[in-house]
This record gives structure tokens, sequence and C-alpha cells, in this order.
């Protein structure tokens, strides 16, 4: 499998790169939402990639639950860069 994960945030907020580095650092709220984020995107990548078996409802959870997070930090993301 590769070491590449799709749907990175860092891929996702290429251009707000610094301003969620440093979210992550300042705003536990917005870190612990980022680690949630990357632990269903992965999981998400690894049933895709067949190196993870999953039922299809599991599979759609997953990715429910990351479309509600990703939704969660963009707004974050927006409302910070709107601020600066």
């Amino acid at each position: 499998m590769s070491q590449h994960t799709p749907n990175a945030l860092t891929e996702i907020f290429k251009r707000e790169r610094d301003l969620v580095t440093r979210l992550k650092q300042e705003d536990g709220h917005f870190a612990r939402l980022a680690d949630d984020y990357h632990d269903a995107n992965r999981a998400v990548h690894r049933i895709e990639a067949e190196a993870e078996a999953a039922s299809d409802e599991r599979t759609e959870q997953l990715k429910k639950k990351r479309l509600g997070l990703l939704d969660e930090i963009t707004a974050i993301v927006a409302r910070e860069r709107g601020a600066a």
C-alpha cells in the first residue's frame, strides 16, 4: 500500500497550510477534529485500498463521519481566514 493517503488535510487546504498548522497547535478543539478526520480518512483509505475489510455499512459510516468532520474543519478555517 502507498504511503500517500488521498483527501489528507494538507492536500485539501494547500493554500491554508500555515493556518491549519497554527490552528492544530493553538486550538485544542481544532486539533481533535483534525486528528479524528485523519483517523477516519485513513480508515476509509485502507478499506478502499483493500488493505482492511469492512462492511458497506461501516464504510458509509466512516465516510459520513469524515465528511462531517471536514465540514466543521472547513468552517473553522474559513472563519479564521476571514479574521486574519
